[in-house]
Formats: C-alpha cells, sequence, structure tokens
C-alpha cells in the first residue's frame, strides 16, 4: 500500500507516460516509477474509473493489455505531464543545488544533470521569485572542508557562529556528531560546550571554523536529533502571533510553520504563528515591512514599532553626518 500523497502524482503522470511508451512491459514501467508490478496494475485499475465530467463510456480513460503490455486508447484529455509552478520549480532547484553540494553525495553528477535540465524546463517559465530565503548566506567551501575534515579526523571544531535568534555572534568549542541536510540547508550537529548540549549548525552562518587537536567527545547521553517531524517543533510554552499577510509576504506561511491559516477574498490571509524568541520575530516582521500587519499580541506590534522607529532615528542621524 502506497501512501495516497505519493498514488496521486504517479497517477497523474501514469497516462503520459504511456502514450509516449505504447505497448511498453509493466514490469519496466514500474521500475521506472519506483513501483512493484502489483502497485502499478492496481493504480491502471483506479485510472479506468477517471476520465471526464459524465463518467459514462467514451468520458472515461481506457487501456489496452496485451500479456504484460499496456497502451493507452483514451486519455481523457490527460496528454501531457503536469507543469512545474514557478514557484515549485524555484523551490525545487534550490533543493538540488542544496544536495549537489551536499558531503557524501556519491552520484553529484547525476544531481547536476537533474539541475541542468530543470533550469533550462524552467527558463521558459513566468520569471519565478525565489522566497524565504532572505536570511541564506552562501555555505563558504572551506568552511564546509574544515567541518567535514574534523568529522572525519574525529576532531573537536572552534567555530565563530552567527545566531539569528539573537543577532550576535559567538565562539564556541563543539564535539561534531553528523553533517545533515534538512529543509535544503546543511547543518552540523554537534555537543556545544557552551550550551552543555546538543545542537545544530546552520554551516552558512559559521564564520570560521578551526579543527583542535583534541578528541571529538560527545557524551554519552548525547542524542542525535530527532527530525522525523521536521526541524520546527511547536512548543505550547512559545507566544502565539496573529499575523495579516499580504500576497507579497505570502512566503512566511510557507518557510515557517504556522497552526492556522485561514485565505481571505484579497489574497491575503490570517495567519498563527508561534515564536520563542520577540526580537527575532520582530527582524522577521521588519524584513516584510508593509506586507505584514500584526493582530496580536499587543506586546509585539508595539516591539515592531519601537524598533522601526530606533531604525528610521539612526537613518536621519547618519543623513546629517
Amino acid at each position: 500500500m502506497t501512501a495516497t500523497s505519493d498514488r496521486v502524482p504517479r497517477l497523474l503522470a501514469l497516462v503520459p507516460y504511456f502514450l509516449a511508451r505504447p505497448g511498453i512491459e509493466l514490469a519496466e514501467a514500474a521500475r521506472d516509477f519506483d513501483v512493484t508490478p502489483r502497485q502499478l496494475r492496481r493504480d491502471l485499475e483506479l485510472l479506468w474509473m477517471c476520465g471526464l465530467p459524465g463518467y459514462g463510456p467514451g468520458d472515461l480513460i481506457d487501456l489496452s493489455f496485451e500479456g504484460d503490455t499496456v497502451t493507452v486508447t483514451f486519455d481523457a484529455g490527460i496528454r501531457r505531464p503536469l507543469k512545474l509552478t514557478a514557484a515549485e520549480a524555484t523551490a525545487l532547484l534550490v533543493a538540488l543545488r542544496a544536495l549537489a553540494e551536499t558531503p557524501g553525495v556519491t552520484d553529484t553528477d547525476a544531481v547536476r544533470r537533474a539541475l541542468a535540465k530543470i533550469e533550462t524546463a524552467a527558463g521558459g517559465a513566468e520569471a519565478p521569485v525565489v522566497v524565504g530565503l532572505t536570511e541564506t548566506r552562501g555555505v563558504d567551501e572551506q568552511v564546509r572542508a574544515t567541518v567535514r575534515e574534523g568529522l572525519d579526523a574525529g576532531r573537536a571544531l572552534w567555530i565563530r557562529y552567527y545566531t539569528v535568534a539573537r543577532d550576535e555572534i559567538s565562539d564556541r568549542t563543539v564535539d561534531p556528531m553528523r553533517l545533515l541536510l534538512v529543509e535544503g540547508r546543511s547543518y552540523l550537529e554537534a555537543w556545544c560546550r557552551s550550551a552543555e548540549g546538543v545542537r545544530l549548525f546552520r554551516l552558512d552562518r559559521i564564520d570560521e571554523v578551526r579543527v583542535l587537536d583534541e578528541a571529538s567527545a560527545p557524551p554519552a547521553d548525547a542524542e542525535p536529533t530527532d527530525l522525523s517531524d521536521g526541524l520546527f517543533r511547536p512548543n505550547p510554552a512559545q507566544p502565539v502571533a496573529t499575523l495579516l499577510i499580504g500576497p507579497e509576504a505570502r512566503w512566511v506561511a510557507e518557510y515557517y510553520p504556522v497552526e492556522d491559516l485561514v485565505e481571505l477574498e484579497d489574497g491575503s490571509a490570517r495567519v498563527r504563528m508561534r515564536y520563542a524568541d520577540e526580537s527575532w520575530m520582530v527582524r522577521l516582521l521588519l524584513s516584510v515591512a508593509g506586507d505584514v500587519r500584526v493582530e496580536a499580541p499587543e506586546q509585539l506590534a508595539a516591539a515592531v514599532v519601537r524598533r522601526a522607529g530606533e531604525a528610521l532615528e539612526l537613518a536621519e542621524l547618519e543623513s546629517v553626518r
């Protein structure tokens, strides 16, 4: 049994696939879709019940089986694979670029070939906009190589790290545990000696790194982070912001986890979003100023107004110097 989230895209791709390959053997098609022949037959049996409104004879998708081969005899208008939207193509390109740069990927050539094909296909689409990446900086290859060196040699690392939530840079000694690719970004998971706990450090926020002449020695009870539910997990103890988000800032609700989203007629949305640090949330909201309004809590709205005022005062002082 396959998940519905996997099956629906496959069903939509089957008709164009078989139209382009009349008489293909089921076993070969099953390999292409990475399913068993039995599962593929179930998918095709379901397609027989799909088609155009009316759903009578002549409206439904029709297939012809001859031995172990199959041919589509009526496609019900599904002649071409679905096209990626500009946003979907951009998200896929970002993920592939991150994968191509990830240490340990054995077939980077295959990744880069796929990347080139999608870039070519997306070139004729409406101009894509990269969203949700306002805080992203490129990973320095020397940083990546040094982190990998420390991991491979089993050595502790000294890092100079930028913490977004507190908007500060700190020096830390860490015991590396593993490299991870999470949601398109590379992280070092390590035991942080100053925090006395396991932490995830984004590689693009490591400004400097050195391999130390001492062994990496995380405590025996240092457990890898459980990322099965994603990087961000809601904490009931955290405050909740109610935000009115305009169309230009919809990436906020797509990039960060939200607890509730209500679509509005003008294209905007009202969302509820938890946050751990007020200063981080203020900076995020200021980065999309004019496209987001804070409806609650009042304390957060006041903090945004105060920080914006301070920025304006500073800008005025700089202009008269």
